[in-house]
């Protein structure tokens, strides 16, 4: 099975956290999910590097990276993930959508309002029960 390392970027505004919405895609299992942003580390990347270009790359979006969160490990019909998440914080929250669909803003006890990619759930779990 098909093995990717990502990394994803738990985006706080204030109280607010980042959702981004997945287009339609081949496999229905992530087809308009949504998802924290992130990506793929490329060769020669720190994580931390990585989340820093696929934030600008997706969103157009600069934010400070302040901790690691949560390593998630989820292996779905065609490949394995591994998603690092990290904790960051922006002062403006103008973006560009460049790759999804759509976005929310919500509260962390909100969270579970939206229909979430499986790997990204255990990052949302783990959110809901810190608070």
């Amino acid at each position: 099975m098909k093995k990717i390392e990502v990394v994803a970027g738990v985006i706080f505004w204030k109280d607010f956290v980042l959702c981004v919405q997945r287009p339609k895609n081949k496999h229905e299992y992530i087809s308009e999910k949504f998802e924290f942003p992130g990506g793929k580390i490329e060769d020669g990347e720190s994580k931390e590097q990585a989340l820093h270009r696929e934030l600008m790359e997706e969103l157009n979006l600069t934010t400070r990276i302040n901790t690691f969160f949560h390593t998630v490990v989820h292996s779905y019909p065609d490949f394995e993930l591994t998603m690092h998440s990290f904790i960051c914080e922006i002062d403006s929250k103008e973006l560009t959508l460049h790759e999804h669909i759509d976005l929310k803003w919500l509260k962390v006890k909100e969270l579970h309002t939206l229909d979430w990619a499986a790997a990204d759930i255990p990052i949302v779990d783990k959110l809901v029960s810190n608070e």
